[in-house]
């Protein structure tokens, strides 16, 4: 993505489109009266160009406007943009508000633009962050054809070298999680992924499946839909506890939500979770640190994770150049009650 290129006018578009500047505008605000066949024209042509025709996106382009735009692609899919138990995403939010106010900026939550029926005013900011970005992400797409800087925080897993990405560090994370869990006793582990489309299920798959090769253990994989939360999760258990022939003792869950119902699930059919099952989630929140058990998890860092997020889209929208291979939060494992079986030491809980 070019940052430095030129935004499209109303000039460029009146040329195009072989008309005067009056028109399109008229055309663009629904003024006027224009044929239907030079209306599409001047239309069409707009978004070509990549030209935004509202009085803020005209700001935009002649001067800053102090305000930065958040994606964040799971909320897409979930029901509600507050889900319960889970608080990565407030975290992330608001020390991403925080850390855009550092530097001037507001910070401005949106829903995906490239949406039908997406307001304008989603693209009225100087930049944007993109968190969790899915396959071939349109988002991404529409900002890099509307030339508005941005920085996603995980890779577009069909295209990962394409933009400016925070990468997270999924398989090693995947593999930090495996080895816990072994060390703890598991010797033929599950892995849980959500049905999202992103780098990280994508990435966590193919860590589990490079550590299960490693290890000489057949992958045993279930796949759960994200809204599908607590109970999604209850009911794996059920599902993967009854197979007889192919029983896991160490589960690892990537949602905190997935992780919380599989241990409710396991304790309704008589288990005991750490003594007969070990279980890991990949995204620590408010369920798995204050259900009983308490479920070991892996801390994202949402805080620090947004801060760098949002420093590095500043740099990007002052012209600085960014060094994305240093851009690389560290996960850390907080080890709790569910991988810790009687008589072995405990970390103290994150």
């Amino acid at each position: 993505m070019s940052i430095d290129a030129a935004r499209p006018t109303i000039n460029d578009v009146a040329e195009r489109a072989g008309v005067s500047r009056t028109t399109v505008s008229n055309a663009l605000n629904g003024k006027g009266t224009i044929g239907a066949e030079t209306i599409e024209r001047v239309r069409r042509v707009a978004d070509e160009l990549g030209y935004e025709p509202n009085a803020v996106a005209r700001g935009l382009r002649q001067s800053k406007l102090g305000v930065i735009s958040l994606l964040i692609r799971p909320l897409e899919s979930l029901d509600t943009a507050m889900p319960e138990g889970v608080d990565y995403f407030l975290r992330f939010a608001g020390s991403a508000a925080l850390a855009a106010m550092d530097h001037g900026y507001s910070l401005m939550l949106i829903s995906d633009p490239a949406k039908p029926g997406a307001p304008r005013s989603s693209l009225a900011a100087d930049g944007c962050l993109v968190e969790s970005p899915i396959r071939n992400d349109p988002a991404l797409t529409l900002l890099d054809r509307k030339r508005i800087p941005f920085v996603a925080i995980g890779v577009d897993p069909d295209r990962p070298d394409d933009f400016p990405a925070i990468s997270q560090q999924t398989e090693r994370d995947t593999f930090l999680v495996l080895d816990h869990l072994r060390e703890s006793g598991a010797q033929r582990i599950a892995l849980v992924t959500g049905t999202d489309e992103n780098s990280w299920n994508a990435l966590a798959l193919r860590g589990y499946e490079r550590w299960a090769a490693e290890h000489d253990m057949a992958p045993l994989i279930r796949t759960l839909d994200e809204t599908s939360g607590v109970e999604g999760g209850r009911s794996m258990a059920h599902e993967l506890l009854a197979e007889a022939s192919d029983r896991p003792d160490g589960v690892y869950c990537l949602t905190g939500r997935h992780a919380t119902g599989f241990v409710a699930g396991a304790i309704e059919l008589g288990y005991d979770v750490p003594e007969d099952l070990l279980v890991a989630a990949g995204s620590d929140a408010v369920v798995t640190r204050t259900s009983t058990p308490s479920i070991t998890s892996l801390d994202m860092r949402p805080v620090e994770t947004a801060r760098l997020a949002v420093d590095s889209l500043i740099s990007v929208l002052e012209g600085e150049a960014v060094d994305w291979s240093s851009k690389d939060p560290t996960s850390l494992l907080a080890i709790r009650d569910s991988t810790t079986r009687r008589g072995t030491a405990t970390a103290a809980p994150a």
